[in-house]
């Protein structure tokens, strides 16, 4: 009998906002009178897609962690757990509210069957740009909790875009990697098990996440992904693995009755791509502009794979 498998993923759903205008945040565009005319049914099918996606991520069931970027709030975590796909499995969340501008955060989907959380924080993010104006970013979602039995500290990330250069938003990105290992350090414990999953908005071999992430016992498994040429989206015609899940060394460690690393990869099942035109096989995501595609994310999940190594 082959060892138990379970799977931890990350998934960027592209703007999955509720259909309510928010006082205290730019989301106008994504309500009933707004420019993208963001209805309860459009909104239902976006749920249900998302939920039929991650329902199918990973190996014999549905991933028992998945990291989420772009969502607005509480109302849209509890459609989602509450899909078709995902109610019989027994999903969670944590999420806290960030102070970026879109209203746009990060959050953690766990199977309470596997996963029990112990406690949650937000690490706050301060980057200020060139002329010393604070970008107001989504804060790092920390997550301490038991896996299946083992002790496991999570970091869920969405560090910032290129939108305004890659120079000035490079040295962010760079920053937001060191103040995720000076938490780290913070732990006080012996050989932990770290999770560190996000869109990262660089690939695994950009300065942020070769020289300043991927570091000090913290291994990306995904670099072979993106050197044998996958990618998670298409950014100026080109593949981008923007979304990673990294781990620390004890994962890659085998011991017996402990969880191990097995592989990693990019979850691009037919279903979340482009069926035609000049996009097709990338991601087929919600929106183009103002115009309504249907599609789940312009984003494809990632995931990894652990087993339980039998005595």
């Amino acid at each position: 009998m082959s060892a138990p498998q379970i799977s931890i993923a990350f998934y960027n759903v592209e703007n999955l906002f509720d259909t309510v205008d928010g006082a205290h945040t730019l989301d106008h565009d994504y309500t009933p009178k707004g420019k993208k005319k963001w209805g309860p049914y459009r909104f239902n099918i976006k749920i249900q897609k998302l939920g039929n996606a991650i329902s199918k991520i990973g190996n014999d069931m549905p991933p028992v962690l998945v990291g989420l970027a772009e969502v607005e709030n509480k109302t849209v975590l509890n459609a989602l757990i509450n899909s078709e796909k995902l109610k019989e499995h027994a999903y969670q969340y944590i999420h806290f509210d960030s102070p970026d501008e879109r209203g746009i955060d990060v959050a953690l989907l766990f199977n309470t069957r596997y996963f029990q959380p112990i406690t949650s924080e937000v690490i706050p993010i301060e980057v200020y740009n060139s002329k010393n104006i604070r970008d107001y970013t989504r804060d790092i979602l920390y997550v301490k909790g038991e896996l299946m039995g083992e002790l496991i500290h999570i970091y869920v990330n969405h560090w910032p875009s290129k939108r305004t250069g890659h120079d000035e938003t490079q040295r962010k990105r760079i920053h937001i990697a060191k103040l995720i290992h000076d938490h780290m350090d913070s732990l006080k414990e012996h050989s932990p098990k770290i999770v560190v999953l996000g869109d990262f908005n660089d690939n695994p071999t950009d300065e942020s996440i070769q020289n300043h992430l991927a570091i000090n016992g913290l291994k990306n498994p995904m670099v072979d992904l993106y050197t044998n040429g996958l990618g998670s989206l298409k950014f100026y015609g080109k593949w981008m693995l923007f979304d990673q899940i990294l781990l620390s060394s004890p994962f890659f460690e085998p011991k017996p009755n402990k969880l191990v690393f097995k592989e990693a990869n990019i979850f691009n099942a037919d279903f979340l791509t482009n069926p035609r035109g000049r996009y097709k096989n990338t991601p087929f995501r919600t929106y183009s502009g103002k115009y309504y595609l249907g599609g789940c994310s312009d984003h494809f999940p990632v995931y990894v794979l652990l087993e339980s190594k039998k005595a």
